[in-house]
């Protein structure tokens, strides 16, 4: 343990933190399952999916806005459950991703961002 008397605080301080982010990642985790669980289960409506999506969106949101998750971790998470929940209402199968749309998109940024990056690194040098 610290022998400081700030690094001793700054421990006690972020156990307290820890304790409490533990429960609401916990809240957050659970809120997800359940909404997860009602959407595999076909043979329940989705109408009790609606309500639990909600409530699972907004602990998202206040874990995000508490600084427990960040932003883009919430708004990942968010658009997955929404993509499951819109794929259950139509019917279709959630479980098989779009995968040649999101590797062009990265690719494609991929190679323009290694395309300039030289470039840029050649400007800035100093020939003696």
């Amino acid at each position: 343990m610290a022998n400081i008397a700030s690094s001793k605080k700054d421990a006690r301080r972020s156990a307290v933190r820890a304790v409490r982010n533990r429960s609401v990642r916990s809240a957050v985790k659970t809120k997800i399952t359940r909404l997860r669980r009602v959407l595999a289960d076909r043979g329940e409506s989705t109408e009790e999916a609606g309500p639990l999506a909600v409530t699972a969106v907004a602990a998202l949101d206040r874990a995000a806005a508490k600084g427990v998750l960040h932003p883009n971790n919430a708004a990942r998470r968010k658009s997955r459950l929404m993509k499951r929940l819109n794929a259950a209402e139509s019917g279709t199968s959630a479980q098989a991703p779009e995968t040649s749309k999101a590797t062009a998109g990265k690719s494609s940024r991929a190679r323009s961002t290694s395309v300039k990056s030289p470039a840029k690194a050649s400007t800035r040098r100093k020939s003696s």
